[in-house]
């Protein structure tokens, strides 16, 4: 377990939803709502935190939800009892997925490999944990290719890196570094929020 992020995100758990602000939830809820409406038999969400993405699952799944940070977790709490259907959250490290090889049909994320310390093992762990041919559904946040979007992110990141996520992860390239093949990429703001959608 990697106790020093498992800490930092301990920290951020009683202010988080505050910090996460709802006018952003509310921009992406629908296209959260719709990535996540692909959700079918055995899935996994990594990085459950609070439980802020909650609302945009469909009814009736099954959905093993985990989070480094058991703080985070408290806090999802009472939005995992109110879901309609099972959530069945744990404190597991993705750098240390306990889970036999082929486990899951699908993996969903949301915001997390912005905050992964290394992302494209922690990707190969999840690819691991998959069936062959099965998704990887993304809704991230990342880097820019665009100036002067480029140089205020990274700039940014040695802030932000320090209480919370990197600003400048180069993700879609992770995905494909971690031996994912890509489907599809969207950009929904400028080519910083995104959702990705690879199989493996």
């Amino acid at each position: 377990m990697d106790t020093q992020t498992q800490a930092k995100w301990d920290r951020a758990a009683p202010t988080f939803d505050l910090m996460a602000g709802k006018g952003a939830e509310d921009r992406w809820h629908p296209f959260k709502q719709e990535l996540f409406s692909n959700m079918d038999g055995r899935v996994l969400f990594l990085a459950l935190g609070t439980g802020l993405d909650i609302p945009t699952f469909p009814p009736g799944k099954h959905i093993t939800a985990l989070d480094i940070s058991p703080k985070m977790l408290e806090v999802a709490r009472p939005r995992i009892e109110a879901y309609d259907g099972t959530i069945e959250a744990r404190v597991l490290d993705v750098h240390e997925l306990d889970y036999p090889d082929d486990s899951f049909d699908q993996v969903f994320t949301s915001c997390t490999f912005c905050s992964v310390p290394n992302p494209v093992d922690g990707l190969r762990q999840l690819r691991r944990v998959l069936r062959p041919g099965g998704d990887l559904y993304m809704f991230e946040h990342t880097g820019s290719r665009y100036y002067p979007f480029k140089l205020m992110m990274d700039f940014m990141t040695l802030l932000t890196r320090r209480i919370g996520p990197d600003m400048n992860r180069t993700t879609v390239k992770n995905v494909q570094a971690a031996g994912f093949r890509l489907r599809e990429v969207n950009n929904l703001f400028l080519d910083v929020v995104k959702t990705i959608h690879a199989v493996k």
